[in-house]
C-alpha cells in the first residue's frame, strides 16, 4: 500500500465532509466548487500555514511532527478510530517505522474452540484481513460454511463482495459492505506491507465495482457491537445483535457472538436452525479443531 497516497486521500476525504459551520467558521460568500472545508480553513484551524497544509494533503509528509498531526486531527474533527488510523499511516514520518517482518500464521487456541462449542448462539473467530479462522456449527449455518471452502476463500470480505449469496443473506447489504471496507481500511494502516492483504484488495477491486467505490471513500471504523439483519434461506428473517470481543493473547483475533432478543421470532427461528444443524444447548458436537494456518 502507498502510505503517501493513503494520507493524501484520507485528509482530502475527511476535509470534504466538514462544513465551516461545524467548526465555528464563517463561510466565505459565494458557492463552493467542492463540498467541505477549504484547505486554508483547515490550516487556520490547525495553526499551520496554508502552504504547509497543502504539502500534507499532497502526501509530502516527511519530517512532520506528532504535534502537527494532532492539530490536524483536531481540525478535521477525527474520532478516536480515525485519529489512530491517521497515526498508523503517519508512522514513518514520526520515526516509528516498524521493522518489516513476515506475519506469523494465526492459530486458534483449544480453549477458544471449547468456548465456541459451549455457546448456544452463533459465534465466529475472525483474524487478519477478515479471515474466518473458526466458528461453531451454528455460526457456519447462519452465514455460510466457510469450513467447506479453500483456505484462501475463508474470508468475510470475499464472501460479502464476491458471493451472490451474501446479497441475499444480508438485508442491508450496502451497509454490511461499507462496514467491511471500513474494517479493511483500518487493517491497511497497520499492515501496509502484508502481501496477502494486497492480493485481497486487488482481487476485490478487480471484481467488484461497489468495493472500488467504497474503498475510495477512505472511511475507517472499529466495530464492537451492532445489529445484523439477515434473510436466511432456511429460517427467514433474523435480527441479531452482535458483540466483538478481543482475544487476549492475539489482538488481531476477535470473537464475534450473535444473540437474538429473548422470546423473539428470531430466537425461535434460531432454535429451529440449531435443531437442523445438530446443535443443542446440552449436547453440541465439537467444531473442527484443526489448526488454522492463515497468516
Amino acid at each position: 500500500m502507498d502510505r503517501s497516497s493513503d494520507i493524501r486521500e484520507f485528509l482530502r476525504t475527511r476535509r470534504a465532509r466538514i462544513t465551516p459551520e461545524q467548526v465555528g467558521l464563517t463561510p466565505h460568500r459565494g458557492a463552493r466548487r467542492v463540498p467541505g472545508l477549504r484547505r486554508e480553513e483547515v490550516a487556520q484551524l490547525a495553526g499551520v500555514s496554508v502552504d504547509y497544509y497543502i504539502r500534507l494533503e499532497r502526501g509530502r509528509v516527511q519530517g512532520v511532527s506528532e504535534a502537527v498531526w494532532e492539530a490536524v486531527a483536531r481540525a478535521l474533527q477525527l474520532d478516536d478510530t480515525e485519529r489512530a488510523h491517521l497515526f498508523d499511516l503517519a508512522q514513518p514520518t514520526l520515526g516509528r517505522t516498524r521493522r518489516k517482518r513476515s506475519l506469523a500464521p494465526q492459530r486458534v487456541r483449544p480453549a477458544l474452540y471449547r468456548t465456541l462449542d459451549a455457546l448456544g448462539v452463533p459465534a465466529i473467530v475472525q483474524g487478519r484481513r477478515m479471515d474466518i479462522l473458526a466458528a461453531n456449527r451454528l455460526g457456519y449455518a447462519l452465514i455460510t460454511d466457510f469450513q467447506a471452502r479453500p483456505h484462501r476463500d475463508r474470508n468475510a470480505a470475499r464472501f460479502v463482495f464476491l458471493d451472490e449469496a451474501a446479497r441475499t443473506l444480508y438485508t442491508d447489504w450496502e451497509r454490511v459492505a461499507a462496514d467491511c471496507v471500513a474494517t479493511l481500511r483500518l487493517y491497511a494502516g497497520r499492515h501496509p506491507d502484508d502481501p496477502q492483504f494486497t492480493e485481497l484488495i486487488g482481487e476485490l477491486s478487480l471484481h467488484s465495482d461497489t468495493f472500488r467505490r467504497i474503498w475510495a471513500d477512505h472511511d475507517v471504523q472499529a466495530h464492537t457491537t451492532g445489529t445484523k439483519r439477515l434473510h436466511h434461506p432456511l429460517v427467514g428473517d433474523l435480527a441479531l445483535d452482535y458483540v466483538v470481543l478481543a482475544v487476549e493473547d492475539d489482538p488481531e483475533q476477535t470473537l464475534v457472538i450473535y444473540t437474538p432478543e429473548p422470546a423473539s421470532p428470531t430466537a425461535e427461528a434460531l432454535n429451529i436452525l440449531a435443531s437442523w444443524t445438530g446443535t443443542s444447548p446440552t449436547g453440541r458436537p465439537a467444531p473442527d479443531q484443526a489448526p488454522n494456518t492463515a497468516g
